[in-house]
């Protein structure tokens, strides 16, 4: 291997862990920061995110999430038909709605829309150097800017999600008894046995952590983006991608986490 070669793949991994270094400080500082929020002098700062973060996100989570339970009810129709289980369609429509594809896609969705919106922003206050100014007048950044659109994202992220999980019922719901003729009594009965509140919270669950990983990586790529039009692009683009292999790698392992206490709790039997 070359000499060059060495050093570029030596530079840029001790580049990419002292990234990683100032994101975990980030996060640190961030946190630390958590408690000063819930002072009724500071919580002006959070309604305004809360509005930007949860309200004007609804039509796109709506959208995808009833979108998502009919295409699921189309695929799966012809499967369970042909060996005759079509009766089942509602246990793995809905089972997969509230349990990953829900969760999932409502996160990919904020990311793509709230995670955007955070990186420009920040990004284009920290090149024009209001990042600064605050700095100068004594206020911390992180503290101001960063704590009340992390906080919004992780409250609203589980709202969006139940939102997203209730439209996707309806849609599969819609598209497999109204229009593909199962009986509505056994499309219920049988979603009921296949989805308890377990897998209703395992959602949920995951949804909180999605939403703190995509307001910590959309606010630390704005504050560290480049200079210049490109530079914040560039930041909004890859806080999408982090944002999105974040929510990848978090779902799987927490798919593992929260099997194993299914389990643990309620036995191997409860999963078939």
């Amino acid at each position: 291997m070359p000499v060059g070669m060495i050093e570029r793949v030596g530079r840029n991994t001790n580049n990419t862990l002292a990234a990683f270094g100032d994101f975990c400080v980030f996060v640190a500082r961030t946190i630390l920061w958590i408690p000063t929020l819930f002072r009724w002098k500071n919580l002006r700062l959070l309604f305004p995110q809360m509005y930007e973060v949860g309200v004007r996100s609804v039509p796109v989570i709506a959208v995808t999430g009833a979108f998502i339970g009919m295409v699921l009810a189309i695929e799966s129709h012809t499967t369970f038909k042909t060996i005759g289980q079509e009766y089942r369609l509602g246990s793995i429509i809905n089972l997969s709605v509230v349990k990953q594809i829900g969760p999932v896609l409502a996160a990919v969705m904020l990311a793509g829309r709230i995670g955007g919106a955070l990186t420009a922003e920040l990004g284009t206050m920290n090149v024009t150097e209001q990042l600064d100014a605050l700095r100068v007048m004594g206020a911390d950044p992180i503290r101001y800017l960063v704590v009340p659109r992390f906080v919004a994202c992780v409250l609203l992220t589980p709202i969006l999600t139940i939102y997203s999980d209730l439209l996707g019922v309806i849609g599969g719901w819609l598209i497999s008894v109204k229009f593909l003729g199962v009986p509505d009594a056994p499309y219920w009965y049988y979603s009921a046995q296949a989805v308890d509140n377990y897998q209703i919270f395992e959602g949920i669950v995951k949804s909180i952590f999605f939403g703190g990983a995509i307001g910590l990586i959309s606010c630390y790529k704005g504050f560290t983006c480049g200079a210049g039009a490109s530079g914040v692009g560039r930041a909004c683009t890859e806080s999408f991608v982090m944002s999105f292999i974040a929510i990848i790698i978090l779902n799987f392992f927490f798919a593992q986490m929260l099997k194993e206490i299914y389990i643990a709790v309620y036995g191997i039997k409860g999963i078939f």
